[in-house]
């Protein structure tokens, strides 16, 4: 599931098909983002293709981490924030996503982008069984309904180590979601807002 819920469409098809039948049409971009330039191969039939939307600008430029740190990006879409954690601190970093298309572009830009990361496909959590991370980071998918996006919110506990966070970036509907992180979490902070944009994070007790 491609992050995002926020804008940039990538045609008829929606960007959270798993296999887009459309015909690939590849386009490369490249991005600013934390004061580091990044390139990044795009195509038709995944999310935002034409540029790096806002939302995930911006929660590209706040999202915190450290060294050492394993870090998942839930629905990467063509890599963008976990290229950019895995760059900025010396993660471990995972990333899933439904669409084939967007995950086969994952990993090309993981190595265009000379970073080291690990892409899976599949829905949401589906494909890390047990696994646990510190920070698992997510362009919340607002277009595929607040159901699917109160499943990766109720889901994270799950995959959340102590002290561990959940950082969101969010447009349409962002006090439904600040009200579900409070009620899965105990917390909520916004920690960046632009645009209409804004980054949520919530934090596992320790």
């Amino acid at each position: 599931m491609a992050g995002k819920g926020n804008e940039g469409g990538g045609g008829g098809e929606h960007y959270y098909t798993p296999r887009p039948t459309s015909k690939p049409r590849l386009g490369l971009l490249k991005a600013v983002l934390g004061g580091r330039e990044y390139k990044f191969v795009t195509s038709s039939g995944v999310f935002s293709p034409k540029r790096v939307d806002r939302g995930t600008a911006l929660l590209a430029e706040h999202m915190e981490g450290k060294d050492g740190d394993k870090v998942l990006d839930l629905g990467c879409g063509y890599g963008v924030l976990g290229i950019v954690a895995a760059r900025r601190a010396r993660c471990k970093v995972v990333m899933t996503e439904i669409n084939t298309r967007a995950a086969a572009l994952a990993r090309r830009n993981l190595y265009l982008n000379g970073v080291e990361g690990e892409v899976r496909e599949g829905n949401l959590y589906e494909p890390l069984t047990h696994e646990m991370f510190d920070t698992i980071i997510c362009n919340l998918p607002m277009s595929a309904g607040l159901r699917h996006v109160f499943e990766i919110i109720d889901g994270a506990k799950g995959h959340l180590m102590e002290h561990g966070s959940l950082q969101v970036v969010v447009r349409k509907g962002s006090g439904r979601v600040e009200e579900r992180m409070f009620e899965a979490f105990g917390n909520v902070e916004t920690v960046a807002k632009r645009g209409g944009y804004r980054v949520l994070v919530s934090k596992m007790p320790g």
